[in-house]
Parts: C-alpha cells; sequence; structure tokens
C-alpha cells in the first residue's frame, strides 16, 4: 500500500503554499495531489487557486514526489487544452503526474462558466465523451473528432507525453458507465465510498459498500477482458463514516488503513491539515502517520 496526500490550494505560494509541496516529499509520501476545482464547498469565500498553475510550481520546487490531480472533470475543462496543459505538465514534472478525473458534480463548478448544472445522466454522457478523447489526445501526434459535446480540428500534440504512452489516468466512478470507463482506460481507480453513508452510515457499512464498489469494477474490467488487478485502487479518506477517525491517532489510521488494505487497495490519500475547517488535523499526529504509518501497517507484505 502506498501513502499519499491532497493539499488543497488555500495558501499563497510565497506565504507557506510552497512548503507544503516540499513537506510532503520530505514526509516521503507517493503522491501529493490537489484538487481542481473553480472553488470548492466551504471554501468557496476565503482564497483558493488553480490546479495547473499551482502543480506546475510544485512540479519545478520539488524533485522525486509524483503530483497529481484528484479530481479533474468536465465541469469547466475541454479535452484539447486540457491534453496541452497536462503534456507540459508532465515535461515540467519529468515525468511524475497523474491524472485524476471524474464526471463532475453540482458543485460551484457546474454552473460557474453560465451554464446550467447538468443532470446526472449529462454528466455521464460527457464525461464518456471526454475521457476517450482525451486518451487520444495525449498519445496521438494530432486528432480530428466531431463528437456531441466535443470536437477537435487536428489538434497537435507534440512531443507528447513524457510519460509513454500517456500519463496514467485515475479515474473516480461508481456507477456502470465510469466503472467501464476506468476498466478500458484507467490505470488506477479511485473512489471516496459511498457517499450516503457519510453522515449516519457506519464504519462496516461503508466497508460493505466500498466492497460492493470493488465487485463491480472486477465486472466491468472482465467486460472488456482485462485483469482488475491491473489497476491501482485508491480511497481518498475524509468522506467515510467517522471522517476524521484516520488522522486521530497513529493507532486509528493502522486500523483504518487494515480495513481497506484487505479490500484491496494499494493507496490511500489523507488530506493535509488545515485549520478551521472540515480537514482540521493534528499537525504532528498527520506527520507521524507519514513517517510511521506503513511501517506499522506492515506495507505490501502485511500477513
Amino acid at each position: 500500500m502506498r501513502l499519499s496526500t491532497v493539499i488543497l490550494p488555500v495558501r499563497r505560494w510565497h506565504d507557506g503554499g510552497r512548503d507544503e509541496w516540499l513537506r510532503a516529499e520530505e514526509l516521503g509520501f507517493h503522491t501529493a495531489y490537489t484538487y481542481d476545482h473553480l472553488s470548492w464547498r466551504t471554501f468557496r469565500d476565503g482564497p483558493w487557486f488553480g490546479a495547473v498553475p499551482t502543480l506546475t510550481a510544485a512540479a519545478a520546487a520539488t524533485t522525486r514526489l509524483r503530483l497529481g490531480t484528484l479530481v479533474t472533470s468536465p465541469n469547466f475543462r475541454h479535452p484539447v487544452t486540457l491534453a496541452k496543459d497536462l503534456i507540459t505538465l508532465d515535461d515540467v514534472s519529468n515525468g511524475r503526474i497523474t491524472l485524476g478525473i471524474g464526471a463532475g458534480g453540482n458543485g460551484f463548478d457546474a454552473t460557474a462558466l453560465g451554464q446550467k448544472a447538468w443532470t446526472p445522466r449529462e454528466r455521464a454522457d460527457r464525461f464518456g465523451e471526454f475521457v476517450p478523447l482525451l486518451d487520444r489526445l495525449l498519445t496521438e501526434e494530432s486528432v480530428t473528432y466531431d463528437g456531441t459535446f466535443y470536437s477537435a480540428v487536428e489538434a497537435r500534440n507534440l512531443p507528447g507525453c513524457v510519460q509513454r504512452p500517456r500519463i496514467p489516468f485515475a479515474v473516480a466512478a461508481t456507477g456502470p458507465r465510469g466503472l467501464r470507463l476506468a476498466a478500458k482506460h484507467g490505470q488506477a481507480w479511485v473512489t471516496t465510498g459511498d457517499p450516503k453513508l457519510f453522515e449516519s452510515g457506519t464504519p462496516e457499512e461503508s466497508i460493505a459498500a466500498i466492497r460492493g464498489q470493488i465487485e463491480k469494477l472486477g465486472a466491468a474490467c472482465a467486460e472488456t477482458g482485462r485483469d482488475v488487478g491491473e489497476l491501482d485502487k485508491i480511497l481518498l479518506t475524509g468522506f467515510t463514516p467517522q471522517p476524521g477517525r484516520p488522522l486521530e491517532s497513529l493507532d486509528a489510521f493502522v486500523d483504518f488503513a487494515g480495513r481497506h488494505f484487505e479490500l484491496g487497495f494499494t493507496e490511500l490519500v489523507l488530506h493535509a491539515p488545515i485549520p478551521d475547517s472540515d480537514f482540521e488535523a493534528d499537525p504532528k499526529v498527520f506527520e507521524q502517520i507519514a513517517t510511521e504509518g506503513l511501517a506499522q501497517l506492515g506495507g505490501p507484505d502485511r500477513p
């Protein structure tokens, strides 16, 4: 199992922002992600910076740490311009970028460009066109495409990605159409658990729900003739029942991580602490988990 973090883009780069990314590398996290939103929930009325420039700065400041979005969506992105940004990011980082990608939701991003919020079906339709087109744009030298939602006319993306054939996709999905996209185009699958259980569910119910999601992912892989074991499985923590518990103590993390390791997860992502927010946590405990957590768990050889 790998341990990663997500750093929300809420701090000015020269007023602590850069230090957070450098510290993530020092602590040994596998990947440091950031949200790709225009604003997000309770942070809407405070500072919030763009994901692509933030990751570019982080790529220039770090040397080993993998970097990525968790997640990008079609809400305000177009595959042609996104592909150019991602190729540039992969170049600046020398091949350390992962694209977390999902269908999006009804948050502030959904209407910021003046459009009406899409229905779940409309989001799924767009996602179903967005991902395959982005895959082509990142692997082919020139792409022409005329779709229902997106078009590309001789879109050129030389020299392509540093990572070959392209940067890895970590596809966030729980529904059948999204899971098929993960099976066909993903190098990893992402979940936050079952959102219906967040407020009133139990940890046991959450484990059962996630086990069901993994079973459906396996079925989607079987449909496409792919071994589900080829996909990394990523849990973005903080959205399951008792969301803060993994960061309450080292022992709490080990218990939480062990339960999810047994489900087949290969990567857990912890939110870097933010004071006076939903992601408030003791920074000392966070750092202890980063440096000692996997050793306490037993790592990949855990019985």
